[in-house]
């Protein structure tokens, strides 16, 4: 833990930054894709250990809509984009004229929906760090999955061992209308690929 105590609140304002600009243009593409307004907000940025992720969204059991990316180039890496399912039904009812039935089963057409929200979210991001460090970050198509937190992290950790032992969580609202839902976006740099990215940003590293 030591390392995050030392994480400055000046080094976390700029990645917020980067995150505020991702979610601006996010928000964009939403709006474009849903041709409604869709307004992003970014309130909170923070380090926090691989192991409390799924603490983070409600525990190890917590059943939610998760989609995964892997980050090939300059600072491979692993991207998640997690919302609640009653959030993630939520997100379909406001956003999409789709009749979702309450029973806690997707259909192919939902949860394609919700990998596009995801992918875009990700997209958005990666190309304002890219941006802000001139540094190369290419995601991979990407995968959605309704299923356990715990369930969820461990395929990732069972495809990329190199995965980090640091998350980057970066908390997103969207705004329709006068609702707020709520969603957690984790990057998770593989080891040595944190060191890169904040040498980058000149803040030096965590």
């Amino acid at each position: 833990m030591t390392n995050f105590n030392r994480f400055e609140a000046f080094e976390l304002d700029v990645l917020k930054e980067v995150g505020n600009i991702g979610a601006g243009n996010a928000a964009t593409a939403l709006s474009t894709l849903l041709n409604k307004p869709v307004d992003m907000s970014v309130p909170s940025v923070r380090l926090m250990p691989f192991e409390e992720i799924a603490e983070r969204v409600g525990g190890s059991e917590q059943v939610v809509v998760a989609v995964f990316l892997r980050v090939e180039g300059d600072v491979p890496s692993n991207m998640f984009f997690i919302i609640q399912e009653e959030y993630a039904q939520q997100l379909m009812k406001q956003l999409i004229p789709l009749q979702h039935v309450d029973d806690g089963i997707y259909s192919e057409m939902e949860l394609s929906v919700l990998c596009e929200i995801g992918n875009i979210l990700a997209g958005s991001y990666l190309s304002s760090l890219a941006d802000f460090t001139k540094l190369a970050m290419m995601p991979s198509v990407p995968i959605v999955a309704h299923d356990m937190a715990g369930a969820i992290l461990s395929y990732g950790i069972m495809h990329y061992g190199q995965m980090g032992d640091s998350a980057l969580l970066i908390e997103t609202k969207f705004i329709e209308d006068c609702n707020t839902i709520e969603g957690q976006f984790f990057l998770i740099p593989d080891p040595d690929s944190f060191q890169k990215i904040f040498q980058a940003l000149g803040v030096g590293s965590p």
